[in-house]
């Protein structure tokens, strides 16, 4: 797993860890004529820059936001004129408040606006977030799905419900042939699913299911956190992330507690390949098994 993502990821969970942003590089990759992922600290960026604009999805934390512009200046003179938050979270949102005083406009699914404009509780963190200013607030938002006809691409952004929270946005550049996925999709070690803020495996499952439909061989897939993926990554994930919902299912239904599946060794044969990121299989058992509770 990449570190300063894991860094990045242990700064959510832990509030009192103060992380370093000024050792924080801003790594670009080109994947495309006028599609580009960033990686930092917090979630992945996707970015599209042409003769219209630039449209930077995500902003990961506040304090690197002119590091962010600077890497984006290397690539063209333009400002950011559109910022597309794919949820929430604050590692995905935190630079919203200095995009928007400085004119950008910010858009989101409309559930991205009511939460920061509102307190929020990660309860799996046992976390308090308090509400944003009024100038980190998407001030365009949407409900099912949107484009945006810009740079010679047409960015289609889509709402998918109820997968790593209630309003997680994908973005396929179906020009370039990228889509962006948000924390929909952690490639390589077991996700986080925030049950509190409306998300579920089976939605997460759903969502990707949405996304192998529309997706080739060839397609470049930037997840919420991890290295650039592709179809098959995501088939493997999905995959099994099936399996393990399946057999949580299985052990609710005999009326297992939340401890007992954490303990029952449903990752088992994953734990290698998805189980050494910062949720261990036991933990990811236990928030799968706590998130089909709440839906029963």
């Amino acid at each position: 797993m990449n570190r300063i993502a894991l860094a990045a990821l242990l700064v959510a969970a832990l509030p009192a860890l103060a992380q370093d942003f000024s050792k924080v590089e801003i790594k670009t990759t080109r994947l495309g004529d006028t599609t580009y992922m960033l990686v930092g600290a917090g979630g992945n960026l996707g970015l599209s820059v042409g003769e219209d604009a630039v449209f930077l999805i995500d902003d990961q934390f506040a304090p690197l936001t002119d590091k962010i512009n600077a890497a984006i200046k290397a690539i063209t003179p333009k400002p950011v004129r559109f910022v597309l938050n794919t949820h929430w979270h604050f590692d995905h949102t935190g630079g919203n408040e200095n995009y928007g005083k400085a004119g950008t406009l910010i858009v989101a699914h409309e559930n991205v606006r009511k939460r920061m404009d509102s307190d929020q509780v990660l309860e799996f963190f046992k976390q308090n977030i308090p509400r944003s200013p009024k100038a980190a607030l998407p001030v365009v938002t949407f409900n099912g799905a949107m484009s945006f006809h810009i740079n010679g691409d047409e960015l289609r952004a889509i709402h998918v419900p109820h997968a790593h929270t209630d309003g997680d946005t994908i973005v396929h550049f179906l020009k370039s042939d990228v889509i962006h996925m948000g924390d929909v999709y952690f490639n390589g070690y077991y996700p986080f699913i925030d049950s509190s803020s409306g998300g579920s495996i089976d939605g997460v499952i759903a969502a990707c299911d949405k996304i192998l439909a529309i997706a080739s061989d060839a397609t470049k897939i930037i997840p919420g956190h991890g290295p650039l993926s592709n179809r098959a990554e995501l088939r493997a994930y999905r995959d099994m992330l099936s399996q393990v919902s399946s057999r949580v299912k299985q052990l609710l239904a005999q009326g297992r507690t939340n401890e007992q599946v954490a303990a029952a060794g449903v990752t088992r044969e994953y734990d290698e390949k998805w189980g050494q990121g910062f949720i261990k299989p036991d933990r990811f058992a236990a928030m799968v098994a706590d998130g089909l509770r709440r839906k029963r």
